[in-house]
């Protein structure tokens, strides 16, 4: 490869959201009814609940949470998890916003650990964030699960991680798939321009997806990369730079409202009429663009989420429930949340322990395990058993009488996007994916 140079129908629940904005001095928010100590667990759950990251990808996420929380205590969720509770206790849990940035989310996470004395903490959508909290939740040793981040880097800074897990897929899954979809649906296409926002997440997703591509589509030459920063909103600039290049694919990891503006800005200007664009976070968008995106647009789920779901009784469950309670189908964001919280369903029924569970007790039950989900079966079978392997898809957007649906929509294994355990993801790209399995 040569280089050359919604509708905000998430307004009307989640009350407690604008309480927490009105809170936000206090930057908490009670989230279920509270029980005694004695017979309650305790969860600080952390998400994008202000700024730009919120109505498309935070809200979303925290009524997932709240929705399978809700469930939970009530005891009404499908087998394998129709026991009240966690391990018998109610669960309780503590929102916090995640705006503010990485210094501002350490601050917090050491405030819900000391004193709001929590018993495990799920949260953390921004790459930056996941790695300043990873460090800080192994030296509290405090049982943490990150539902979204993707930096390929979180467990490489981690040396041994004992009390930090990540139940998602990391941006090489993300960005193998999309080369993979490529070679396989548009092998024709030689110029590939990107546009990613500007920090770790959008760094790691343009490095692993180039490697991939130099493997995969070798003819295929990169002509500009785009790297706006995040929640920058105008995108004139790099619309313009790009169309120059004459593109005829355009990669962006962007997610959220800077996703949702770069391609109705870029559709509005024309760049989407002359290049196709892959979106590896576009799913969230799916049920939100209403016809904003050209038809034939390559969205991504960050694996088998929102639109991209297999069928089971969790998912069609999930399915049915948020559309109750929200009038639109759960997006990607929404179920990923909800699949951590099973996560520490299935961990805490799984400890053994009496009461409350410890966070060593939870780890020991979580590590390595496969447990049942919105998204299929989840093995943790990466970074020790810290980290989730699971299938990639990828489909392709179209709008037709006010309805959104994905169409030609592929999958790829596990063993198909992730490096095997133990191997840095980048060499195990640049040596042509040793020992992967795409059956």
């Amino acid at each position: 490869m040569k280089n050359s140079n919604q509708r905000p129908i998430w307004q009307k629940t989640l009350l407690g959201t604008a309480t927490s904005v009105a809170m936000a001095s206090v930057g908490v928010m009670g989230m279920a009814a509270t029980a005694s100590a004695e017979e309650s667990f305790k969860l600080g759950f952390v998400t994008f609940l202000s700024g730009g990251a919120s109505g498309p990808f935070g809200v979303p996420a925290a009524q997932g949470a709240e929705i399978v929380i809700k469930a939970i205590n009530e005891g009404s969720l499908p087998a394998p998890y129709n026991t009240k509770g966690v391990n018998g206790l109610t669960l309780e849990s503590v929102v916090v916003d995640e705006a503010g940035g990485p210094t501002k989310q350490v601050e917090e996470y050491r405030n819900l650990v000391q004193r709001q004395d929590v018993d495990a903490v799920i949260g953390y959508i921004s790459s930056g964030d996941c790695l300043a909290i990873g460090p800080v939740a192994e030296e509290m040793k405090m049982f943490t699960i990150a539902f979204d981040c993707g930096t390929s880097r979180l467990f490489q800074e981690i040396e041994d991680p004992q009390y930090m897990f990540r139940t998602g897929l990391d941006a090489v899954a993300d960005n193998v798939g999309a080369a993979r979809y490529l070679a396989e649906t548009r092998p024709d296409a030689v110029r590939i321009a990107g546009i990613q926002q500007n920090y770790a997440w959008g760094q790691d997703s343009w490095q692993d997806f180039t490697l991939a591509m130099a493997q995969l589509m070798p003819e295929a030459e990169i002509v500009n990369n785009q790297t706006p920063q995040l929640f920058q909103g105008s995108y004139s600039t790099e619309i313009s730079a790009l169309q120059t290049q004459r593109p005829d694919i355009v990669h962006s990891s962007m997610w959220g409202g800077d996703m949702e503006s770069f391609t109705a800005q870029a559709n509005v200007r024309g760049l989407l009429s002359q290049a196709t664009a892959i979106l590896t976070t576009g799913e969230s968008g799916l049920h939100r663009f209403d016809g904003q995106a050209p038809n034939g647009t390559i969205l991504g789920g960050r694996g088998p989420f929102g639109g991209f779901m297999p069928e089971n009784d969790l998912s069609e469950w999930f399915t049915k429930a948020y559309v109750a309670e929200h009038g639109t189908p759960p997006s990607y964001p929404a179920s990923k949340a909800a699949q951590a919280v099973l996560a520490l369903k299935f961990a805490a029924d799984s400890s053994g322990a009496e009461g409350v569970p410890s966070s060593e007790q939870l780890a020991a039950a979580l590590k390595g395990a496969e447990f049942e989900s919105v998204s299929g079966t989840v093995r943790m079978a990466l970074a020790g058993g810290h980290q989730a392997l699971q299938p990639m898809s990828y489909g392709e957007y179209h709008f037709e009488n006010g309805e959104a649906e994905l169409r030609n929509v592929r999958s790829y294994s596990g063993e198909c996007v992730s490096a095997p355990d133990g191997y840095n993801a980048q060499q195990w790209i640049k040596e042509g994916f040793p020992g992967v399995d795409c059956n």
